[in-house]
């Protein structure tokens, strides 16, 4: 088993919301795997965009990808990705294959952003920047009351 990412403390806030973001993928898997509605899930996976995922995102563009450049071919990525998510997250129909979609493409970016993007950032940041980091972003508490427990 390989051994656990240590992460600098400024970046554990955003890490931890990854963990979030990866068990919405976990509930979306098991709600497609018995047969739910696609909209129960749907109106789930909008909630959770509006609460959680698109702050992370802003959080992640306008303060944790300028440390390494905008230009920098990983933060591209990552930017590209975030793009692609939201158009996911907005969509209307077909809902069936775009939660799919959401699951699989949302899975893939965390543990881009996790096993690679992050390893760069904490390689290359100084302190003045991480604390920066730090000083700005407030974790979004995990309040979920969610009536509608699908997942289970």
């Amino acid at each position: 088993m390989p051994e656990p990412i240590k992460r600098h403390p400024s970046l554990q806030p955003l890490s931890r919301e990854h963990h979030h973001g990866l068990l919405l993928c976990w509930k979306i898997r098991h709600g497609l795997k018995n047969g739910i509605e696609p909209q129960r899930i749907k109106r789930y996976t909008d909630w959770f965009f509006e609460h959680h995922l698109a702050a992370h995102f802003q959080v992640e563009e306008q303060q944790l990808f300028p440390i390494l450049g905008l230009k920098n071919e990983m933060v591209q990525q990552a930017m590209a990705e975030h793009k692609r998510l939201r158009q996911l997250f907005k969509a209307k129909t077909d809902l069936k294959t775009v939660l799919g979609l959401m699951e699989s493409e949302l899975d893939h970016h965390i543990r881009f952003e996790e096993r690679v993007l992050f390893g760069e950032i904490q390689r290359l940041a100084n302190e003045t920047q991480l604390q920066l980091l730090n000083d700005i972003h407030q974790e979004v508490p995990e309040s979920e009351h969610w009536d509608d427990v699908f997942w289970e």
